[in-house]
C-alpha cells in the first residue's frame, strides 16, 4: 500500500478554520448578528402566549388577545425574514470560503515534490481534492450557517426559560444532561472512525485508478483475478469502516431523541406542582413548556450538524494535511555558475527495496548529447529522476553549476532541467492552453514554432479550430503519440538548458520518433540533451554513450569507441541489428 499523505492535528484544523473566518470576518459577523436577531424574534411568541393565558384568566377582554396576537404575527414574520437573510449571507460566506479552500488545496498540491505524490499515490490526492473538499464545502455552505442559527436559538430559548422561572430553567438544563453523555461518548470515537473511513476511500480511489490506467497490462499478463481480489479486499475494508461510522450514528441519534423529552416532562411536573401550590402562574408554565418544546428543533439541528462536523472535520484534517507534507524548495536558492552537471558517488534506494544506484560517477558537459543505455532495471530511470531533481540521492551529490539540483526552487529547476518521460497528460482545454502551461507569455508564432519543432503542426492545423480546438473529455480526443508530441512541444517552450528524455518518444512509431528526435536535436542545438532509451539509434547520434548495468556505470565513451571495445554496449548494438 502506498504511503498516505499527512493528516492535520485537531489544533491545526482549528487554526486553519479561524484563518478562513478572519479572511471574511465582516460576512461572518453579519451572519452571527442576523442569527441573533432571528433567534430573539422567535422568543416573543411563546412569551406572549403565556401573557395571553394569564390575561384571559385575569378577565381581560378580546382586544388584549388581538393586540398580543398581532405582535406575535409581526415577530414571526420578522424571524422568517431575518432567518432567510442570515442563510443567504451564510451561504455566500460559505461559497467564498470554499473557493479559498480549493485554491489553497490546488496551490499546495502543485507545490508538492513529484516524489511525494508518487509515493502517496494519485488516489489519495484525488480523494482529498474531490470527496474531502466537497464535504468541507457542504459544511461551510450548509452546516455552518445552520449550526450558527440553531446555537443562537438554543441559547436564547434557555435564557428565556430562566427569565420566566429560574427553577424551571434549571429543570430544563438538568434534563439535557443525557445529551452531554451521549455526545461525549460519540465525540471520543467519531474523529478516529471518520479518518479511517477517509483513508479507506483514498485506498479505493488508488486501486481503481491504478487498475484502470494499467488495464491493458492486466489483460496482457492475465492479472484480472489478482486485481479483482485486491479491489474486493479494499472495498470490504471501506465497507467495514463505513459501517463503523454508521454504528456510531445509530447509537448517538436515538439516545439524543430520547433526551429531548426529559426536560419537557421535568418542567411540566415541577411547574404543575408549583402552579397547584399557587407559586407559579399557568401562563409561565405554558410559556416555559413551549420554549422547551421549541428547543427540540435547534438541538436536533445542532446535534445533526455535530455529526456532520465530525465527518467534515476529518475531511478538513485530510485537506489541511497537505500543509504538513514536504514542500518543493522555496524561492531564493543559489544560482548555478554554469550548466555543467556532476554526479559524484551517488547511491540511491527506494523505501522498500535494495540499492538501485551503487556509486555512480558522471559528468555531463554543457551542450553535450549523452545517451544512457542498458537493460531494464539497470537504474537508468532512477538516474534520470536524480538528474531532474525529482529525488535526492541517499548519499553522494548531483549538482548543476556547483548547486545540488534537488535544492533548486521549482522555477529555477524548470529553467535548468526538464525531464520528459513516456508518461504524458493532455489537460482539459484548448491546444493553446495545453502549450501555454509551459510559457504563459508565448504568442501564437512561438506556439506554432514549438509544434513544428516536434512535427505536430500538421495535425494541429487540420483540427477544426486549430490552436483553439478543445481537447480531452467533451472535445477532440488525442492518442498517445499526439499527447506525447504536445508534451515535447511544452518542453521546447520551456526552453531549458538541459533536457532529459526518458523513453520520451516510446509511444511514437519509429518513423515519427526518429523525425521528432531529429527535430528536437535541431531546436535544442547548443543545449545539453540526456536521452535514456532502448532504441540505439539515439546512442549512435549522441556525443557520448553511458552504459548502466545493475546500478553501476560500466562504460562511457563515443559510439565508435564502445563498439570497438567489444563490451556490453557492443553486445547491445549487435543485438539491436540482429547479429
Amino acid at each position: 500500500m502506498s504511503a498516505q499523505l499527512p493528516v492535520a492535528e485537531p489544533a491545526e484544523v482549528r487554526r486553519a478554520a479561524l484563518r478562513l473566518i478572519r479572511a471574511d470576518g465582516r460576512a461572518f459577523a453579519a451572519v452571527l448578528g442576523l442569527n441573533v436577531l432571528a433567534a430573539a424574534a422567535g422568543l416573543v411568541g411563546p412569551w406572549l402566549l403565556g401573557r395571553i393565558i394569564d390575561d384571559v384568566r385575569a378577565g381581560d377582554g378580546v382586544h388584549v388577545v388581538d393586540r398580543l396576537a398581532s405582535v406575535i404575527l409581526v415577530c414571526s414574520l420578522a424571524q422568517l425574514l431575518l432567518a432567510r437573510w442570515a442563510r443567504y449571507v451564510g451561504h455566500r460566506f460559505g461559497e467564498r470560503t470554499l473557493a479559498r479552500v480549493r485554491e489553497q488545496f490546488v496551490e499546495r498540491a502543485l507545490s508538492l515534490p513529484a516524489s511525494v505524490v508518487e509515493r502517496a499515490g494519485t488516489g489519495d490526492l484525488t480523494a482529498r481534492g474531490t470527496a474531502d473538499v466537497t464535504v468541507v464545502g457542504n459544511t461551510l455552505r450548509d452546516a455552518g450557517p445552520e449550526l450558527l442559527i440553531s446555537c443562537a436559538q438554543a441559547l436564547f430559548i434557555l435564557g428565556a426559560v430562566f427569565a420566566i422561572a429560574p427553577l424551571l430553567g434549571a429543570c430544563g438544563v438538568l434534563g439535557l444532561v443525557g445529551i452531554w453523555f451521549a455526545l461525549r461518548w460519540y465525540l471520543r470515537r467519531a474523529r478516529t472512525a471518520y479518518l479511517a473511513e477517509g483513508t479507506a476511500t483514498s485506498d479505493v480511489a488508488e486501486i481503481l485508478a491504478a487498475t484502470a490506467s494499467g488495464a491493458r497490462t492486466v489483460e496482457a499478463f492475465g492479472l484480472q483475478r489478482g486485481r479483482i481480489t485486491a479491489s474486493r479486499r479494499t472495498l470490504e475494508t471501506s465497507r467495514l469502516r463505513r459501517m463503523r461510522t454508521l454504528f456510531l450514528r445509530s447509537v448517538f441519534f436515538p439516545a439524543v431523541e430520547v433526551s429531548y423529552v426529559v426536560p419537557v416532562v421535568a418542567v411540566l411536573v415541577v411547574g404543575g406542582v408549583l402552579h397547584a401550590r399557587g407559586a407559579m402562574s399557568l401562563g409561565a408554565v405554558v410559556a416555559a413548556t413551549l420554549y422547551l418544546r421549541q428547543l427540540g428543533e435547534p438541538l436536533d439541528q445542532i446535534l445533526m450538524q455535530v455529526e456532520q462536523l465530525q465527518s467534515s472535520g476529518a475531511s478538513f484534517a485530510r485537506v489541511e494535511g497537505l500543509a504538513r507534507a514536504p514542500r518543493a524548495v522555496a524561492s531564493g536558492s543559489p544560482t548555478p555558475v554554469d550548466d555543467r552537471i556532476d554526479v559524484t558517488e551517488v547511491r540511491y534506494s527506494y523505501d522498500r527495496g535494495g540499492e538501485v544506484l551503487r556509486g555512480v560517477d558522471l559528468t555531463v558537459r554543457p551542450g553535450e548529447r549523452l545517451a544512457v543505455v542498458g537493460p531494464s532495471g539497470a537504474g537508468k530511470t532512477t538516474l534520470s529522476r536524480l538528474l531532474a531533481g525529482i529525488d535526492a540521492p541517499r548519499s553522494g551529490s548531483v549538482t548543476v553549476g556547483g548547486v545540488p539540483i534537488a535544492d533548486l526552487d521549482p522555477e529555477q529547476l524548470r529553467r535548468q532541467v526538464v525531464l520528459v518521460t513516456q508518461e504524458h497528460h493532455v489537460f482539459l482545454g484548448a491546444v493553446r492552453d495545453n502549450l501555454l502551461i509551459a510559457e504563459p507569455a508565448a504568442d501564437d508564432t512561438a506556439l506554432w514554432a514549438a509544434l513544428a519543432a516536434v512535427g505536430a503542426d500538421g495535425w494541429v492545423r487540420e483540427l477544426p479550430d486549430g490552436l483553439d480546438t478543445e481537447l480531452g473529455t467533451g472535445g477532440r480526443r488525442t492518442d498517445g503519440s499526439r499527447a506525447q508530441q504536445l508534451a515535447l512541444a511544452r518542453v521546447v517552450l520551456a526552453d531549458p538548458h538541459t533536457l532529459i528524455l526518458d523513453e520520451a518518444t516510446a509511444l511514437l512509431d519509429p518513423t515519427t520518433a526518429r523525425h521528432t528526435e531529429r527535430a528536437l536535436a535541431a531546436v535544442l542545438e547548443g543545449r545539453t540533451v540526456i536521452a535514456i532509451a532502448h532504441r540505439l539509434h539515439t546512442a549512435h547520434d549522441a556525443d557520448r554513450v553511458a552504459v548502466m548495468e545493475d546500478g553501476l556505470l560500466t562504460e562511457l565513451g563515443t559510439h565508435d569507441e564502445l563498439v570497438a571495445a567489444e563490451g556490453a554496449y557492443a553486445a547491445l548494438w549487435r543485438t539491436w541489428h540482429g547479429d
